[in-house]
Order: C-alpha cells, then sequence, then structure tokens
C-alpha cells in the first residue's frame, strides 16, 4: 500500500464455511468450481473501471450515435430475435484494434478518434441506420448480412489502425470501397474466412483473413505476418481443390 495507496480503498468479498473435515471440504471445493458461470465478456467490460480500455469502449458506445440504442451491453452473444444489432463485447474487440499503439493518448481523446472511424464507416453501411430507425430488425440484418457481425468490426478496427497512417481525406476516401464489396452473409467470398460450412467463426486466423480481404479491397498493404496466414489459406484451397 506504501507503494500503491489505491489499494487501500480496495475490497473483495469473502465466504466463510464450516470446516467439518476433509471429504466435506473437498465436496464443497469441487461444487464450487465445477458449477461456477464465468460472467461474459460484455459485462465485464461494462463493470470494469480499472481498465482504460473498457472505459474507452464504454465511452465510443454512449457517445456515439451509430451505437444508439443497438448495442447489448452485458451479454456477448445475440439471440435470433434480439434488438440489438452489436455486443459490448465486439466493439471493444474491434475498438482495441483500431486504437493500438495509442496508450499514451488520454481516454476521453481515443475514443473520439474511434467514434469519428466507426461514424464514418458506418456511413457505407446504410443497414446500420435502418435498424436504428426500426425500418428492419436487428436479427433481419444479421442474418442476411455479416457486417454487424464480431469478427467483421474486428477487422474493420484493424484496418481503421492501418488508414491512421494516412490522412485524414485519404482513409475516408479508402473507406468508400466498403459500398463495392458484397457484404451478403451466404457470399462464398467470406467462406474460409469469416466463414466455415456457412457459419460466422472468429478465430484468430479467421480474424487475419478477413481483415487481409478488406484491406485488398481497399488497396491497403498486407503485413509481413498477414501475408504469412493468406498464403498458408491460398495453398490449403488448393490443395483441397486438387483432391
Amino acid at each position: 500500500m506504501r507503494e500503491d495507496p489505491d489499494l487501500a480503498n480496495e475490497s473483495i468479498a469473502v465466504v466463510f464455511f464450516i470446516d467439518v473435515g476433509l471429504r466435506r471440504c473437498q465436496q464443497m471445493f469441487a461444487d464450487l468450481n465445477r458449477h461456477a458461470v464465468r460472467p461474459s465478456k460484455s459485462i465485464g467490460v461494462l463493470f470494469d473501471h480499472r481498465d482504460a480500455r473498457a472505459e474507452m469502449a464504454r465511452l465510443i458506445v454512449l457517445g456515439s450515435p451509430v451505437f444508439k440504442n443497438v448495442v447489448e451491453l452485458e451479454r456477448s452473444t445475440l439471440a435470433a430475435r434480439s434488438r440489438k444489432l452489436f455486443t459490448l463485447s465486439a466493439i471493444y474487440n474491434a475498438s482495441v484494434a483500431l486504437t493500438a499503439g495509442m496508450d499514451d493518448m488520454p481516454i476521453p481523446e481515443r475514443a473520439q478518434v474511434a467514434r469519428d472511424y466507426w461514424e464514418e464507416v458506418a456511413k457505407h453501411f446504410p443497414e446500420w441506420g435502418l435498424v436504428r430507425e426500426h425500418k428492419m430488425s436487428a436479427g433481419e440484418i444479421r442474418a442476411d448480412y455479416i457486417h454487424s457481425h464480431g469478427i467483421v468490426l474486428q477487422a474493420l478496427g484493424r484496418v481503421g489502425h492501418a488508414l491512421r497512417a494516412c490522412g485524414e481525406a485519404d482513409w475516408k476516401k479508402r473507406l468508400k470501397a466498403l459500398r463495392t464489396i458484397d457484404w451478403s452473409r451466404d457470399n462464398p467470398l467470406w467462406e474460409g474466412r469469416a466463414a466455415v460450412g456457412g457459419r460466422v467463426v472468429k478465430g484468430d486466423s479467421n480474424v487475419t483473413l478477413t481483415t487481409n480481404l478488406l484491406k485488398q479491397q481497399l488497396g491497403l498493404p498486407l503485413l509481413p505476418e498477414e501475408q504469412r496466414i493468406e498464403n498458408a489459406a491460398q495453398r490449403g484451397k488448393k490443395a483441397s481443390h486438387g483432391n
């Protein structure tokens, strides 16, 4: 506490059990750990006031009209009938990727950079606006299009990070290419990248392959690791076609 006085204000919940023997203690340990429910990442982001990135994500969602009333704050998965279009955890992951390397920037400024980017991106996805205006259902958009899914948001975040090296006029101009992409969920273009067997997946390599596709569409070079994963995917595709 001498090194970090703020620790004096910390508290944790403690539950005491009466020790009625080793066998009973072992059983309680097994029961508590077997049935423990881990909270969703979204609610973790919502309640975490120590993580600066979580605070940034909350500021983005609360301060941007793009996300008004369309973000699920507590769950990290969306039911088919959910009226929400995004999850807080997806916005968190995407915005962390977008603002990588900006740790020295104050949180409000970092959040503003992210809000500016997402608001520009949203201009090229009119379906997002239709959900906010209650002209289309969120479930319908998620079922028919892939651009509101977490994997694409994270890929867009990585693309935004790459675009920051460009001037503002240039990165906004480049984003217009998003309108030329067929975002239909059943588009074969996404198979092996954002989807496997028609199901949306979000493994690390899938995020990278989706990022690669978007970068190629926007005329951005791939990083060496991105190129390596792209080459491996292309070799795998050729091998499967050969068989």
